[in-house]
């Protein structure tokens, strides 16, 4: 798996003037988790920022390399930007050790387009964005693709038909549904009056008066 490093400081105060002090010094603050204990760290804007955005719906390893020269493995698990601006404010670190099995969320990326949208006008329809897996840090994918060009319509594709390493353990529901091609609405309607077209209606028969014979 990709490995990034980033330099980080731990930074002593808490707390909301703590991380607004932080910002206006061109800081970010978060913080590093690990087995239920967490540390104050912060990082640089100018580093911290480009890799945020590179790493958008990725899982990436980090190598954070701290000023006192120790260092830890780690994964980003979230972070929180200003709804308006989109200034990043805060993050959030796991660490762990690349020696034991880690849960995490990997997304799931669909490439192409599928026939039953570019030949017969559906719908691709998504569910599920990401799938929860168990694995070693090191085995842990960046993303999962699948290919959608094959899907007609009607066809859907569900977490049963990823097929990880043999390294990697899916955890998420095998019947939960990733994609499905659908008809739009106006094709369903096409599809109606074309059978409406092609339906005879039944001859109706007019009985005329019945012919009698004098007995």
């Amino acid at each position: 798996m990709e490995r990034v490093n980033l330099a980080v400081q731990k930074r002593e105060g808490i707390g909301k003037g703590a991380a607004r002090t932080n910002r206006r010094d061109g800081m970010i603050p978060a913080v590093m988790y690990k087995k239920g204990q967490s540390t104050p760290i912060r990082f640089s804007r100018k580093e911290i920022v480009p890799f945020v955005n590179a790493s958008a719906h990725e899982q990436i390893l980090v190598n954070l390399n701290f000023s006192d020269g120790t260092t830890a493995v780690a994964l980003m698990k979230d972070h929180q930007v200003e709804p308006l601006t989109g200034e990043l404010l805060h993050l959030d670190f796991q660490e762990i050790s690349l020696l034991e099995m880690v849960r995490v969320n990997v997304a799931i990326i669909l490439k192409g387009t599928p026939i039953g949208v570019k030949r017969d006008g559906g719908l691709l329809q998504t569910g599920i964005r990401d799938i929860e897996i168990e694995s070693l840090p090191d085995d842990i994918p960046a993303h999962i693709e699948l290919d959608v060009t094959k899907l007609e319509l009607g066809d859907s594709l569900h977490v049963s038909d990823i097929k990880p390493d043999e390294k990697i353990k899916i955890l998420t529901d095998p019947s939960e549904s990733i994609c499905t091609v659908t008809a739009t609405a106006i094709l369903e309607s096409a599809h109606a009056e074309d059978g409406a077209a092609t339906t005879k209606e039944p001859e109706v028969v007019k009985k005329g008066k019945q012919e009698t014979k004098d007995k």
